[in-house]
């Protein structure tokens, strides 16, 4: 599939190569404050996790807002989408599980809250696998999409010391004004994208990497920690992530 910067095999040895991945989820979890907004304003009742094993955030909104949620990804392991569930004292009748091809299938429903974590960047035709997305969207509902910005000091990181990983991602879908367009001309309403967090640099399997590069990690990130407590604004070279908001 040419849409596609990895496949089934890239997942499986991704996710395998996780450990610890059943954690208690805090209430204070990345974007909180932001979804907590839109299931508020909103009246949230039904969402969709699309491209999240193991189910981090479709978790998190039945933990902490109660919501009739489901989760749909290309690869999705029971066993830990289960010892997540009983981190966070929830069950496995507590999340509809849906594991296909996005690219396959046609949604049976639509739901108030449609949003995806770190899923779009992985696809070379940014407007294809959006317009994917609206397709599970209620009218009325809310798309609700975060992505890394590479643009950043973040992506000078993987470019440089995980190249692999940095390679399996569009860094031409990590533009707001990209972004903006593609929402408008699919009809969505009130399309606001905007750079999220002051700083924030990763590698990922960080512990594989050599000292130096750790170390040097490491003091990068004090460095950006300390220059953002000084100046505390999110902006396009240092804010590691983008959020999209659209209404349907």
């Amino acid at each position: 599939m040419a849409n596609l910067l990895t496949d089934r095999a890239f997942w499986v040895n991704y996710w395998e190569s996780k450990k610890g991945l059943a954690v208690q989820l805090p209430s204070n979890y990345l974007f909180h404050r932001q979804l907590a907004d839109v299931i508020d304003k909103n009246k949230v009742e039904t969402a969709i996790e699309l491209g999240g094993f193991p189910g981090y955030y479709a978790v998190f909104l039945k933990k902490y807002f109660k919501l009739d949620v489901t989760l749909l990804d290309y690869f999705v392991h029971p066993p830990v989408v289960n010892e997540l569930l009983q981190k966070n004292e929830l069950t496995s009748k507590d999340i509809h599980i849906i594991e296909t091809d996005l690219f396959n299938y046609e949604p049976e429903q639509q739901y108030d809250l449609v949003l995806s974590c770190g899923l779009i960047e992985h696809f070379n035709d940014t407007a294809d696998i959006i317009n994917r997305h609206i397709a599970f969207v209620k009218p009325g509902g809310t798309l609700f999409i975060t992505l890394p910005n590479f643009k950043a000091v973040n992506g000078w990181f993987q470019k440089n010391f995980d190249k692999e990983n940095y390679d399996k991602h569009n860094i031409d879908s990590m533009d707001p004004e990209l972004l903006k367009s593609i929402c408008q001309k699919a009809g969505l309403k009130e399309v606001n994208v905007s750079y999220f967090g002051k700083f924030s640099i990763w590698l990922e399997n960080e512990s594989q990497k050599s000292v130096g590069v750790r170390l040097f990690k490491k003091l990068a990130w004090l460095t950006g920690k300390v220059l953002t407590k000084i100046i505390p604004f999110e902006s396009k070279n240092l804010s590691p992530y983008l959020i999209l908001v659209a209404k349907r």
